[in-house]
């Protein structure tokens, strides 16, 4: 374990006494030892029954919790009761060895928190910088093109590990040709779990942290740092990771299950007196915790215990998460009190959630902890919020799902961390995959960017139908609800699914009524007439090589899923002459991405084109159902092991139909040469920091235009007109760009070769021809005025 964490500062074999949880009192069904007083606790030290008269009027008590017994009403559940003093075995893992509870505060990341503030509280850096309010275009001034790394995929060179092959000046030196400013490293601290003594593996690609240290098998901090200073070296910058909707079950989830102190006010987690146990299933022993069914979830809500059902079963899966909510094995709290504890988690068992509005605020301190040291002793530039759209829950009414998404705490609580990482200098991003209003409102007060899971699913409809339809909708109803590109982080790849639950469309605006291909439908229908269109275009017989993902969508590559557009139907049946026509469409997805305002980002798998594992490679991994371990194979960027078959974490490579970037660079027709020409003129107009004005019809079903306003200005010192045009079908098309946000009598130029292609009518229009997988960058100039 890590010895370089910071040693507590009190006396953790009298913390252990002094610092328990008090248990559940006897009138709420607790321990019987409230009801003994121990040596040294006096009458007047424990605390009085309720003597409050009772009232003739129904309170709000009695009608949110109708016809239940008195003890166990939320009043009752403050009270607390008795401390024991304990004697323990030194080698037991278990709250009554002070040795391990010490083992187990040094190591967490509460306590590190703890130490961290104080560093920098007092300190005048912390009022340099505004923070109240994002700032989107501040934000992508700072780094607007994305790597996005997978630190378990990345090959290094033998021996090497990932945060020193993310320092090596090579591969720094190929981005900068490219024009990447910016490394998102994906999770690297500490993750996973620990069940006594020993450290357990991370359930969810290290995605459920356990503490603020690096993990050895990424690297350490001293390399992290030299990574930063590499980075800033070539123009770039550093992005790292929080988590601020749960941990892992590492020492802090530990020490809360053993009612240490501030520690269960980390969780969102409920004690069960011992007299309810009957409600609860046994949990194996080669196990610390099962998940509740629907039926033991029903009947804690109904004994108020827990809040029950929630909005929706994130991953669920019939006899392995079928609701939010799991419950613990007896546990030996620090004051010798066995408990066994029912906890909730959004997503898988291991991570359990994090309670923002906890008296303690120990979830809050955790958190803001860890930010500051990845922003602090990192130095780091950004920060991605992971699950950020799950901070709030509340009991809804009698019969209703509890209130899980889009609650007013989350929104508080984004406030909260955004505001302090603009407050030292740095910005945030968000992957919230819910509707746009959400997006939208949590973006007023929280994160400075937000992932664009809007139109990502949009245009790989528009790849795999030849029908922009869908993305146009996408786009207008975006801007008209106050999302701006700008404010959008248009990713490419990434080590999620292809995410296809168009949430907007499936939920609050289920109902809404849409036009899509000259018919009316709901939100809800076109919702899964958009997922029946790309399940049965990009997997099955389609193409056996890409997976759904349980309800949320299909794991792919963005190779592979061009290669089901094209009517490859297997892995075998791609071959070397497909390559170009693959690449052609990948650049015109990049185009899409990158030719808008707002960051872009792509990763290791886009830039090599990989394609997805065969199954059989990975069986152990997608074995209970996450599919997405075909589309994370194994990469090499520079090709520093050629003769690999596996990356040091193990998993095994990925065919890549584009070769390393070294090789690539020195051939002006591959793929990453190209890129590097898109992202120069991306450059040169500076469109990441433009205004989108317009998403005009379209002269054919294939084509999509989108209208900008530059920040920079003509000599009338009128903004410059950008267009985007693309074609997303594998036929050249003939069309006519209109739009009424074209200037009359403006010069057409294609902003790559500068050549003209015509003058803007007085239709606002011009007409246009582009290529099978056509993309093209045009600019408008306009007429000096006559003297």
């Amino acid at each position: 374990m890590d010895d370089e964490a910071p040693r507590i500062d009190e006396q953790v074999a009298d913390e252990h006494i002094t610092g328990a949880r008090l248990p559940v009192d006897r009138a709420a069904g607790g321990s019987g030892t409230a009801d003994t007083v121990p040596e040294g606790v006096t009458d007047e030290d424990v605390p009085d029954e309720d003597t409050t008269p009772a009232t003739p009027e129904i309170t709000y008590d009695e009608q949110l919790y109708p016809a239940r017994p008195r003890r166990l009403r939320p009043r009752a559940n403050l009270r607390g009761g008795s401390l024991q003093r304990r004697f323990s075995d030194p080698r037991a893992a278990n709250g009554e060895n002070p040795a391990y509870i010490e083992w187990l505060v040094r190591q967490s990341m509460l306590k590190d928190a703890d130490v961290l503030s104080r560093q920098l509280s007092g300190s005048p850096s912390m009022w340099r910088n505004p923070y109240a309010r994002p700032d989107a275009r501040r934000a992508v001034s700072t780094s607007d093109v994305w790597f996005t790394a997978y630190p378990i995929s990345l090959i290094t060179r033998p021996g090497e590990s990932f945060l020193t092959a993310l320092a090596d000046p090579e591969l720094w030196t190929a981005f900068e040709r490219i024009g990447i400013n910016g490394v998102h490293t994906g999770p690297v601290k500490r993750a996973g779990g620990i069940r006594g003594w020993q450290e357990t593996p991370s359930v969810d690609g290290h995605f459920d942290r356990i503490g603020t240290q690096i993990d050895p098998t990424f690297g350490d901090e001293e390399t992290f740092q030299r990574m930063t200073d590499v980075a800033e070296e070539h123009g770039g910058s550093i992005i790292d990771d929080i988590v601020p909707g749960h941990t892992g079950k590492g020492a802090d989830f530990r020490l809360a299950e053993m009612a240490f102190k501030d520690y269960p006010g980390i969780y969102h987690m409920v004690e069960i007196p011992p007299e309810e146990w009957h409600l609860l299933p046994t949990v194996p022993e080669h196990r610390d915790s099962v998940n509740l069914d629907s039926a033991t979830e029903s009947a804690l809500a109904e004994r108020g215990y827990i809040i029950g059902e929630l909005q929706r079963v994130i991953f669920h899966q019939p006899g392995v998460k079928e609701t939010n909510w799991s419950v613990t094995a007896p546990v030996v709290g620090v004051d010798g009190v066995t408990r066994r504890w029912v906890y909730l988690h959004y997503f898988k068992e291991g991570q359990p959630s994090v309670n923002w509005l906890d008296p303690t605020f120990a979830g809050m301190r955790l958190v803001i902890g860890d930010a500051l040291h990845s922003l602090g002793d990192l130095g780091t530039s950004a920060l991605r919020l992971d699950a950020n759209g799950f901070l709030g829950v509340e009991k809804s009414a009698e019969g209703a799902p509890g209130w899980s998404e889009g609650h007013p705490l989350s929104h508080a609580a984004n406030h909260v961390i955004a505001g302090m990482v603009r407050k030292v200098g740095g910005f945030t991003f968000q992957e919230l995959n819910l509707t746009i209003e959400d997006i939208r409102d949590t973006g007023a007060v929280g994160a400075d960017l937000s992932y664009d899971f809007i139109n990502r699913p949009a245009y790989h409809h528009a790849l795999a139908t030849g029908d922009t339809e869908f993305l146009r909708l996408t786009l207008r109803t975006s801007l008209e609800l106050g999302v701006e590109p700008v404010s959008l982080v248009h990713g490419m790849q990434n080590h999620d699914e292809l995410t296809y639950e168009l949430v907007h469309w499936a939920t609050l605006h289920k109902d809404d009524v849409y036009t899509f291909h000259g018919e009316e439908t709901t939100g809800g229908a076109l919702a899964e007439r958009i997922r029946a269109d790309l399940t049965d275009a990009l997997t099955g017989e389609a193409a056996d090589y890409n997976l759904v993902f349980t309800t949320n969508g299909i794991a792919c590559t963005t190779a592979s899923l061009i290669a089901a557009t094209q009517g490859h139907p297997s892995l075998d049946a791609i071959t070397d002459e497909h390559v170009p026509q693959i690449r052609d469409a990948h650049l015109l997805l990049a185009a899409f991405n990158a030719w808008q305002p707002g960051v872009f980002a792509l990763s290791g798998w886009d830039l090599l084109g990989s394609l997805t594992l065969p199954q059989g490679l990975v069986t152990d991994l997608i074995a209970e159902g996450d599919t997405r371990w075909i589309e994370r194979g194994a990469h090499d960027l520079l090709g520093v092991a050629p003769d690999t078959e596996r990356s040091a974490s193990g998993m095994p490579l990925a065919r890549s139909l584009y070769g390393p970037l070294p090789e690539q660079l020195e051939h002006p027709d591959s793929f990453a040469s190209r890129l590097g020409e898109l992202l120069r003129v991306r450059t040169e107009y500076g469109i990441a920091s433009a205004r989108q004005v317009d998403v005009p019809e379209v002269a054919h079903r294939g084509m999509l235009v989108m209208v900008h306003e530059l920040e920079s200005t003509d000599e009338q010192g009128e903004p410059i007109v950008q267009i985007t045009v693309l074609n997303m079908t594998d036929t050249a098309l003939d069309g006519t760009i209109r739009s009424e946000s074209l200037p009359h009598g403006a010069t057409v130029v294609d902003a790559t070769d500068h050549s003209e292609l015509g003058t803007v009518d007085d239709l606002c229009s011009f007409p246009l021809r582009i290529d099978a997988y056509g993309s093209r960058f045009l600019v408008l100039r306009r007429t000096a005025p006559e003297q």
